[in-house]
């Protein structure tokens, strides 16, 4: 490779450097504790799985998904998703043991890229999963598990956007009658592109009163209102019990004392295929996409020879970091710089402070050119130089 190149990444590829790696960490911890508050475990997953299994089931386009082969011929994928690969293994060791089942996770996941635009290949990802319980009341514990979790972090402007998967496809069906058309608008709603998703129903060979139903779907966004008109534009059948599921939502989501970080999107959808009921995303101040993004999916775990429910939601620590901006400050790290006639008791001095509970650096003063320069980052600065001890604030 030319020397040109020495200095980049593979596309969207990102080094995180120390300040930025810290704040990550102490965002991580935060999330990570509430999830164990509320019962969950934590489970790691390989980063290397068969694109048999979880590469086709994962729901991820082909072209996104990180490709090699092991030394059998087998094609893997590294994990593009950490939902499959918890279903994978749910189903294969741990639903004969208990149900529900409230696991979590913490891990990066890839993505390939085509080319540089911002989007990260590799990127860390924090989330719950409940698999075994069908009921509303599930939905709504990982709905407020995660509102929780944005609140300790110290987020106060954000929103849950909820809408339905079912209310979207039996409304599509009822109207358009083909799956082609029904995607076709979907990828519409999916890109946010509402201009395009307008122009193209007004191009439709369709009755003015199909077309205005398809238009006026648009506007089923905002509080409990929205329900009632959305319970007007379908027909009875499965959009009809997907109003009532997210009537049951929002008085559990009440009972929580959430609602007010809630509103209602019925125009929702994923690019995740394997959703089945409620879903949701999550927006912060700041941040022009969502932070995280969840929802029920009852059809996944089938895939793995172990039928079963499950709801639940990721979140996206990049994200996450653009929201919340910097909250590490600068900690107070001591600095203990030593000649080689003091080395010995400068290594028992740093060893005490560690013991203390102290963050320590400990320099030899042969190995620093500009002794000011480094110790400006030190909150506390001890000289074993010589004969003598001088200590004191930097």
């Amino acid at each position: 490779m030319s020397k040109l190149f020495m200095f980049e990444k593979p596309v969207g590829m990102r080094d995180t450097l120390p300040h930025i790696y810290e704040t990550k960490r102490q965002l991580k911890d935060s999330i990570e504790q509430q999830m164990k508050s509320w019962g969950y475990q934590f489970i790691e997953t390989p980063a290397l799985e068969y694109y048999d299994t979880v590469g086709e089931a994962s729901a991820i386009l082909d072209q996104q998904l990180f490709k090699l082969l092991d030394q059998q011929g087998n094609t893997l994928v590294l994990r593009p998703d950490m939902t499959t690969p918890i279903a994978r293994t749910a189903a294969s060791k741990l639903l004969k043991e208990q149900v529900p089942l409230r696991l979590a996770y913490s891990a990066n996941v890839y993505r390939a890229q085509q080319r540089e635009g911002g989007r990260a290949a590799e990127f860390a990802q924090i989330g719950v999963e409940n698999i075994g319980d069908e009921t509303i009341s599930a939905d709504a514990e990982v709905i407020a598990l995660m509102v929780s979790a944005m609140k300790e972090m110290g987020l106060t402007q954000f929103q849950v956007s909820i809408g339905h998967i079912r209310f979207v496809e039996q409304l599509f069906q009822q109207i358009l009658g083909t799956e082609e058309r029904a995607s076709t608008l979907r990828r519409y709603l999916y890109e946010k592109n509402y201009v395009g998703y307008r122009e193209h129903v007004r191009a439709l060979s369709l009755s003015s009163i199909d077309k205005q139903r398809l238009l006026k779907f648009l506007h089923l966004h905002g509080n409990e209102d929205c329900l009632q008109m959305a319970d007007e534009l379908i027909e009875d059948g499965a959009g009809k019990e997907a109003i009532q599921e997210l009537r049951q939502l929002i008085d559990l989501l009440k009972d929580y004392g959430i609602d007010p970080y809630v509103k209602f999107d019925l125009s929702l959808v994923s690019h995740m295929s394997y959703y089945t009921g409620i879903l949701f995303e999550t927006y912060a101040d700041g941040v022009g996409y969502p932070v995280g993004n969840g929802g029920r999916y009852n059809n996944l775990l089938e895939k793995f020879g172990q039928p079963a429910s499950a709801t639940g939601f990721g979140l996206r620590l990049d994200f996450l970091l653009e929201a919340v901006g910097e909250l590490i400050e600068a900690e107070g790290i001591h600095c203990l710089i030593f000649s080689k006639e003091r080395r010995k008791e400068a290594i028992e001095a740093a060893a005490k402070l560690r013991a203390q509970g102290e963050k320590v650096v400990l320099q030899d003063l042969a190995g620093v050119k500009d002794v000011d320069r480094f110790t400006s980052a030190c909150g506390n600065v001890s000289y074993y130089v010589g004969q003598v001890k001088n200590g004191g604030e930097s």
